[in-house]
């Protein structure tokens, strides 16, 4: 599986971007797919996930109600809509691929994209 990610970009604070991850190869039937991201400095850190077989969607409390993701089964796409930007929130984000139905918080990625940087300025 190869991931590829876009949708980055310079944005006001208070602004909105919306990423895009497109999934290709051998996706199998059943996946889940999510963001991370890795502000300068910091530690790679969980964004949102969504999982194909429930459709259920996981946030981290930082993003909660800013944040939406969502996916396009028949591309193999999923979306971060990303509203109410901060300067907190610039960051690489790196979009994420699991070979499961159901994302699973406690297990990390299987497969990693290339990043795209988002910077939201003040």
């Amino acid at each position: 599986v190869q991931l590829q990610a876009s949708g980055g970009g310079l944005v006001q604070t208070g602004g909105s971007l919306r990423l895009s991850c497109v999934a290709s190869g051998r996706t199998s039937s059943s996946y889940a797919m999510g963001w991370f991201r890795q502000a300068g400095g910091k530690e790679r850190e969980f964004v949102a996930a969504i999982s194909l077989r429930t459709d259920s969607t996981y946030y981290a409390d930082s993003v909660k109600g800013r944040f939406t993701i969502s996916r396009d089964n028949a591309k193999n796409t999923i979306y971060l809509q990303m509203n109410s930007l901060k300067p907190d929130d610039t960051a690489v984000y790196y979009c994420a691929f699991q070979y499961s139905g159901i994302w699973y918080q406690s297990r990390g990625p299987d497969v990693w994209g290339q990043g795209t940087l988002v910077t939201v300025s003040s």
